[in-house]
C-alpha cells in the first residue's frame, strides 16, 4: 500500500528548520518527492540526502539557490534517470524519476511564470516540450505517478479568487487548456480531484497578506497519474498542521 507524498519545500535548508524531517520521519511515506530544493550538491548533508534510511536522489538546478527536485524512497529504485532530455530545462534541475517495478514516480518542478513576461514565455516552452514527453511515457506501458509543483490551477474550484486571477500565469486560459488535454486527451488522471471533490483544498499560499490564515490559496500540486495506479488511490489529505514551506504537503495512499 504506498503512500506517496509531494512536497515543495522553497529551500530545503528552510524546510529542514521548520522540522520537515522530523516530520518525514514520523509519517511513514513509501515514497516522497521534493520540490524547488534551491541547493546544490556541496550544501546537501547527510540529513538532506538520506533521512530516516530513505534512498535520495535528486536534481540540482546550475543556478546556485534555485529550483531542484529530488525523491526520497524506503526501497532503492531499480533505475533512477535525472531530467527529461531537454537542456534548457535539465539545467534547472526540474525532473527525477525512479523505477520500482512496474511502478514509475517523478518528482517535478514545472517553471512559473509570475515574476517576468520572460519566464511565462519560458514556461510556454517547458509545456510544449514536456505534454510530447508525458505522451511518450504513457507509450510504456508502465503505471506513473508524477508529483509536483506544476504551477497551474486546472479550474475555478482549485483557486480562490478565480475571477482576478484570468489573466495572471498560473491560470492563464493556455495554461489551463494544456491541463485539460493532460487529462481528457493524452489520458492521465489529476489523483487528488478524482478523490475529493471540494472546494478550497489549496496546497500552496502567497506569503503575501493573510492568505494563509484566510486560506486564499491555489492547488497547483499534484499527483498525476496513469489509469492503472490512479483507481487504486483511496486516501487524499493536505497536510496543514504544520507549515514547513509556503506550499502543503499533498499525501495520498494507493493499495498495492
Amino acid at each position: 500500500m504506498p503512500k506517496i507524498i509531494s512536497a515543495n519545500l522553497n529551500g530545503i535548508r528552510s524546510a529542514a528548520k521548520k522540522g520537515f524531517f522530523n516530520w518525514m520521519g514520523t509519517i511513514d511515506a513509501d515514497i516522497i518527492c521534493v520540490q524547488e530544493l534551491k541547493a546544490q550538491a556541496p550544501d546537501m548533508t547527510e540529513e538532506f540526502l538520506n533521512p530516516h534510511g530513505y534512498h535520495g536522489h535528486f536534481h540540482y538546478a546550475e543556478k546556485k539557490g534555485y529550483s531542484g527536485t529530488g525523491i526520497y524512497s524506503k526501497l532503492a529504485p531499480d533505475r533512477v534517470e535525472i531530467g527529461f532530455g531537454s537542456p534548457e530545462f535539465d539545467a534547472e534541475g526540474r525532473y527525477v524519476r525512479a523505477d520500482f517495478g512496474n511502478l514509475t514516480v517523478i518528482s517535478v518542478y514545472c517553471p512559473s511564470g509570475s515574476s517576468s513576461e520572460e519566464r511565462q514565455l519560458a514556461k510556454f516552452r517547458f509545456m510544449e516540450l514536456f505534454l510530447p514527453h508525458l505522451e511518450q511515457l504513457r507509450a510504456e506501458g508502465r503505471e506513473f505517478v508524477i508529483c509536483g509543483d506544476w504551477n497551474i490551477a486546472h479550474k475555478e474550484i482549485d483557486l480562490k479568487n478565480w475571477k482576478g486571477n484570468l489573466k495572471n500565469s498560473g491560470f492563464l486560459p493556455e495554461e489551463r487548456a494544456w491541463m485539460t488535454k493532460l487529462f481528457d486527451e493524452v489520458g492521465y488522471v489529476d489523483v487528488h480531484r478524482g478523490l475529493d471533490q471540494r472546494p478550497e483544498q489549496y496546497t500552496w499560499w502567497s506569503n503575501r497578506g493573510q492568505a494563509y490564515a484566510k486560506n486564499v490559496g491555489w492547488r497547483i500540486d499534484y499527483h498525476v497519474a496513469t489509469p492503472g495506479i490512479a483507481s487504486k488511490a483511496h486516501t487524499v489529505s493536505v497536510y496543514k498542521d504544520e507549515k514547513f514551506s509556503d506550499h502543503a504537503p499533498l499525501i495520498i495512499e494507493y493499495h498495492a
